[in-house]
């Protein structure tokens, strides 16, 4: 049987791969990330999934490594995670009545089966114009704290969706790891979920 293993902490990574049914081990990469503005945010999303993945494989190349990173982006600024609940808030109402894009590469690495496959799904998020009431949905969101440890200060799944509009692409995308783009990745590799 395949090794899988899953280099990140996320819970809501480990909640997708799941629900997909896939059988695997969870070890969080321990490589840095850094934003480079200097690269659109889907080619700074796939090189840092696969750092994340590379790291685990290192220590574990017998396995078949998947490593996930989410990048959002506003007018090409990368947002990073907030570093308190002020700079949350800064996000959130700099998002409010645009369009921004949330990009996450997913990559598949095994040193031992010299595979490295790498996809980036992207999908684009319109958020509510600002208002008193949307002003309010975003103190209420963040009184929640889960802006925490979330690219952009914000979480679809977890009560930032009342101050989202629409998308435009694949909602796992946005969650942190595009599953319909990892299942053809596991076909490409003969494993059928």
């Amino acid at each position: 049987m395949i090794r899988i293993i899953l280099a990140s902490g996320s819970p809501r990574r480990v909640e997708l791969l799941t629900r997909m049914g896939v059988s695997f081990e969870t070890i969080p990469s321990t490589f840095e990330e850094h934003l480079d503005e200097s690269r659109n945010a889907e080619e700074v999303a796939t090189e840092l999934a696969l750092g994340k993945a590379k790291n685990v494989a290192t220590l574990h190349p017998d396995a078949l490594v998947i490593g996930s990173d989410t990048v959002v982006a506003l007018n090409q600024r990368q947002m990073e995670k907030p570093r308190d609940i002020e700079d949350a808030r800064e996000m959130l109402t700099s998002l409010a009545g645009h369009e921004s894009s949330v990009s996450t590469g997913i990559v598949i690495v095994s040193l031992n089966q010299n595979v490295e496959l790498a996809k980036v799904g992207t999908t684009k998020i319109y958020f509510k114009l600002d208002s008193p009431e949307v002003a309010a949905l975003r103190e209420s969101y963040l009184a929640t704290n889960d802006w925490k440890d979330k690219a952009g200060g914000y979480g679809i799944q977890s009560g930032a969706d009342t101050l989202i509009d629409h998308i435009d692409g694949d909602y796992d995308t946005v969650v942190g790891l595009p599953t319909a783009l990892l299942r053809g990745m596991f076909t490409e590799l003969g494993i059928h979920i």
